[in-house]
């Protein structure tokens, strides 16, 4: 966790949200936005959303609008860069400036309370025998719910023949899952907490590396793939130099707040900090890391 002393507060900061209301980085920038008035880092902040596509329409109307504000802070994380991957948008990272990074994050696997898939071998065995009656929900082509559910079709040999649907949202994933429309959905746990505390939805895996919130991951079931979500929030490319060192003092100042430490555990989120070159190199990393996992996955745009 950084550490720093408390600055003067910047007298507005916008929190710019590439997804629609609900989902995980609607969640993610509204709370470090009061983490921000909390902590004294701002004085105020106000929120604008603009979804689809992974957020790479978001991604550019950020770049068109606000690449040179000083006061904007856009969200993004791994699902942007999967999505980037996969449609070739002419705006891309490469166009913004890395704050810092967050948290992390995994992918929790759900099926209806009832399904008679109970284990993550059921459901690649079902994959392997009948992909086209196996579809599976979650966020947007090519983001991190897309790459994790192609994972789990390599492992059962049908890369190709994947069923995927994807969702602006993870409420529309929990009604695909539960309506029918999709034998499993794939989301951040926050995104499913409610499902599966109401018994509705039954969860039968995550994709970290050993167990998380008291689920089983699938490591350990026997079906060897994970995966690690993370998100963070970027400036404009053409803010200068210190402006941008101002958006990151605030945003230091805001995780160290009692507002940011509730909401980290109310969410069930990962605490990741990085920041500086350490951050901008790993972007660059899991940029090209995606692009691998898109050819590799044969991920389809949907």
């Amino acid at each position: 966790m950084p550490i720093g002393k408390a600055h003067a507060a910047l007298p507005q900061v916008r929190i710019f949200i590439p997804a629609n209301e609900g989902g995980g980085w609607d969640q993610t920038g509204r709370a470090l936005g009061s983490a921000l008035v909390d902590s004294g880092a701002a004085a105020q902040v106000v929120y604008e959303n603009l979804g689809g596509k992974g957020g790479t329409p978001g991604l550019a109307r950020y770049v068109e609008a606000y690449g040179s504000a000083a006061d904007t802070l856009l969200m993004g994380g791994m699902v942007m860069t999967g999505a980037i991957a996969l449609h070739k948008p002419p705006v891309t990272l490469a166009r913004v400036a890395p704050v810092a990074r967050l948290t992390s994050d995994y992918c929790v696997l759900v099926v209806r309370a009832d399904s008679p898939i109970t284990t993550p071998k059921a459901l690649v065995a079902q994959l392997r025998s009948q992909p086209e009656k196996t579809p599976i929900a979650g966020g947007s082509a090519g983001g991190v719910d897309h790459m994790f559910a192609g994972m789990l079709a390599r492992v059962a040999g049908r890369t190709a023949d994947l069923v995927y649907r994807p969702f602006p949202g993870g409420a529309q994933v929990v009604e695909a899952v539960v309506g029918g429309q999709a034998v499993a959905g794939i989301a951040g746990y926050s995104e499913f907490a409610e499902g599966i505390g109401s018994g509705r939805l039954r969860a039968i895996g995550v994709s970290s590396k050993r167990p998380f919130l008291g689920m089983p991951s699938f490591k350990e079931q026997g079906v060897d793939v994970d995966l690690a979500n993370w998100r963070g929030v970027f400036t404009g490319k053409d803010v200068p130099a210190e402006r941008r060192q101002a958006l990151l003092q605030a945003v230091r100042q805001a995780v160290n707040s009692e507002a940011w430490q509730k909401a980290v555990k109310r969410n069930n989120w990962d605490p990741f900090w990085q920041e500086g070159s350490a951050f901008q190199g790993f972007v660059e990393l899991d940029s090209s890391m995606a692009d691998v996992l898109i050819y590799l996955l044969k991920l389809k745009k949907g």
